[in-house]
C-alpha cells in the first residue's frame, strides 16, 4: 500500500509556506503522491503546477477537479500542462462536485450526471491522446453543430504515455461508473469493515466495459492524528465529521450523510444534521460517534494505527491518501513521518 498526502485547500487549512514544507517532507519520506482539493476558493490546478516546480519525483494528484468547473477539453489541457512541466507526474482526479456548488457557483445544470460523467471521460481522454475532437454523446457534442466549430486536437501531449484517470465516487452508481471507466476510485469516508458494500459494484463496472480491475487503484483520503491520548485523537476528528454528515449539501440531498447510513449510523446522521442545520455545530460535533471515527480515520496510538493500516490494506486499498491533523508544521511532519515508518 502506497501513502499520498492530501494538503486541502490553499488559504483555509494550511498557506502556502505549509503547503510547501508538507509536499517537501512528503517526498522526502518517500510518499508517493501529493493531492490538492477545490470547492469555491483556491484551485487544485494551479496549487499542483506550483508545487510541481519545487518538487522532483513525487506524483500530483487532482482530488478533485470539479467538471462542472472546466470544460473536457480545458481539463486535458490542464492535466497536459501539468504532466509537462512536471515530467510525467500528473494523477487527473476527477469529481461531479455537488448540486450546490455546480449550480451555484459554476451555473451549470446537475442532472444526467452518470451520462454526463461518462461523456465528460471519453472527451478527455480523447483530447488527451491528441485525436480530433469529433464527439456526438447526449450531454456532449464537439464540435457544435450548424456553427462555425472546427474539430481541433490537443497541441502538446502529456509526458506520460496514458495520464491515469480516476473518479470521486460515493453513491452505488457512480461507484459502478468508476469500476467501468476510470483507472482507480477515490472514496471519501472508507470504511474497510464495509468494503464489501462497494466491490461488487467496481466488478460489475469492470464486467460492463470487458476488463479486470487488476492495476485499478482504490485511493481513498483518511484523516490522520497519531497519538497516545485516543479521546484527543478522536476530537481532532469531530468538526470535518460534523461538516460534511451534518451540513455538506441540503437536508434532502447530503450523499455523506446517506454514506454514514449506510454503515449502520441511521440514528446518529439525523442527529447529527439535525443540530448542524440548526446552527448547533459543537452539538452536532459531539453528536458524531467514536465507532464512525474509529472507521474511517486513523487515530490513536502507534500500534491502534498499525492495526487500522492492515486493515485499509486488507480491504483492497492501493494508496492511502492521508490528510494529517496537526496542530504546528512539526507536529504535522511528525505525524507523516510516523506514518510512514508504520506503513513500510
Amino acid at each position: 500500500m502506497k501513502l499520498g498526502l492530501h494538503i486541502g485547500y490553499w488559504g483555509l487549512y494550511m498557506g502556502a509556506e505549509e503547503q510547501l514544507n508538507a509536499a517537501r517532507a512528503a517526498e522526502q519520506l518517500g510518499y508517493d503522491s501529493i493531492w490538492s482539493a477545490e470547492a469555491y476558493g483556491s484551485d487544485a490546478a494551479t496549487i499542483l503546477a506550483w508545487i510541481a516546480g519545487h518538487t522532483s519525483t513525487i506524483k500530483l494528484g487532482s482530488d478533485i477537479f470539479q467538471m462542472p468547473a472546466r470544460s473536457p477539453a480545458m481539463t486535458a489541457m490542464t492535466a497536459a500542462t501539468i504532466d509537462q512541466l512536471s515530467g510525467g507526474r500528473m494523477i487527473l482526479g476527477l469529481g461531479t462536485s455537488g448540486p450546490q456548488v455546480a449550480e451555484g457557483w459554476h451555473g451549470q445544470r446537475f442532472g444526467k450526471q452518470l451520462q454526463r460523467t461518462r461523456e465528460y471521460f471519453d472527451v478527455v481522454r480523447l483530447a488527451l491522446s491528441r485525436e480530433r475532437l469529433i464527439y456526438k454523446g447526449e450531454t456532449l457534442e464537439l464540435p457544435l453543430p450548424d456553427g462555425p466549430g472546427k474539430a481541433l486536437k490537443l497541441t502538446i501531449g502529456p509526458k506520460q504515455e496514458r495520464i491515469p484517470l480516476y473518479l470521486a465516487a460515493i453513491g452505488p452508481n457512480n461507484t459502478r461508473l468508476a469500476g467501468e471507466i476510470a483507472d482507480g476510485w477515490l472514496p471519501t469516508f472508507f470504511s474497510p469493515e464495509h468494503v464489501g458494500l462497494f466491490q461488487p459494484l467496481l466488478q460489475e463496472g469492470a464486467a460492463r466495459s470487458g476488463r479486470s480491475l487488476e492495476g485499478f487503484q482504490i485511493a481513498p483520503t483518511v484523516s490522520v492524528h497519531i497519538n497516545d491520548d485516543l479521546e484527543t485523537a478522536r476530537n481532532l476528528m469531530r468538526p470535518g465529521l460534523a461538516l460534511y454528515v451534518g451540513g455538506m449539501g441540503s437536508r434532502e440531498q447530503n450523499f455523506y450523510n446517506t454514506l454514514v447510513q449506510q454503515y449502520g449510523f441511521e440514528r446518529e446522521a439525523a442527529e447529527i444534521q439535525d443540530l448542524y442545520l440548526a446552527g448547533k455545530r459543537e452539538e452536532a460535533c459531539l453528536a458524531v460517534p467514536d465507532a464512525l471515527i474509529d472507521q474511517v480515520c486513523l487515530v490513536g496510538p502507534r500500534d491502534r494505527v498499525a492495526d487500522r493500516l492492515a486493515a485499509f490494506r486488507d480491504a483492497g486499498v492501493g494508496t492511502l491518501i492521508a490528510s494529517p491533523l496537526a496542530a504546528s508544521k512539526k507536529d504535522q511532519v511528525t505525524q507523516m513521518r510516523t506514518l510512514a515508518e508504520l506503513v513500510t
